[in-house]
């Protein structure tokens, strides 16, 4: 099993998560009509995951696959991007004490990147960071240790980015995705009495302008 460090951080509403990615859609149409836009569907690997959730099968810690898009407006420099994935099998292991398991997240980020002008077709360095919501989800064998949550989260890294064609490129990325702190409404699903589930990100992705 794995414990999450014991800092508190202070927790926002789902609601403000929520008015915050709505708020970007309202900002998305002004900011697309000057700016570079682009789909980056993505595959990649948790990693480095650490969980104040009970975690039957030792393995919030090891590599997990992980698929998902990033919905991208980048400008000169400053961008938006809205990123969805999916991390199926999370919780499960070796033991096999988890019948299915996954965690999902959508995040609305801001985006810093180096001068286009400068880095068209090279690479081109860029940090992201944000918040949004992390769905938890883990149905142990027993039934005695399900876990249904969805949380407010925050995420924050960085990557390169590199077009090879007017259309076409890639990008590789390194996020860390973690919920706010909350009390546990079931201490019985925790090893501290708090929720705490955070993890690495590492993901390869295509991206396309359009």
């Amino acid at each position: 099993m794995t414990t999450a460090l014991s800092h508190r951080t202070p927790i926002s509403t789902p609601k403000s998560i929520v008015a915050l990615l709505v708020g970007s859609l309202f900002v998305w149409p002004a900011a697309a009509s000057a700016a570079d836009k682009q789909i980056r569907p993505f595959i990649g690997s948790t990693f480095g995951g650490q969980t104040t959730f009970l975690d039957l099968d030792s393995a919030t810690g090891k590599p997990n696959i992980v698929f998902g898009v990033s919905a991208v407006v980048l400008g000169e420099v400053f961008g938006v991007d809205v990123d969805l994935a999916d991390a199926p099998g999370f919780f499960e292991g070796n033991d096999h004490l988890y019948l299915n398991s996954r965690v999902t997240t959508l995040t609305g980020n801001v985006v810093i990147a180096a001068p286009r002008h400068l880095t068209e077709y090279v690479l081109r360095p860029y940090f992201v960071g944000g918040a949004g919501l992390m769905r938890i989800h883990a149905d142990d064998y027993f039934g005695a240790f399900t876990v249904e949550r969805v949380r407010p989260a925050f995420d924050l890294g960085g990557g390169v980015l590199m077009f090879f064609t007017n259309t076409l490129g890639a990008s590789f990325e390194v996020r860390r995705f973690q919920n706010f702190y909350t009390t546990s409404d079931d201490a019985g699903l925790t090893l501290t009495g708090s929720e705490r589930l955070s993890f690495w990100r590492a993901g390869l992705s295509l991206a396309i302008r359009y």
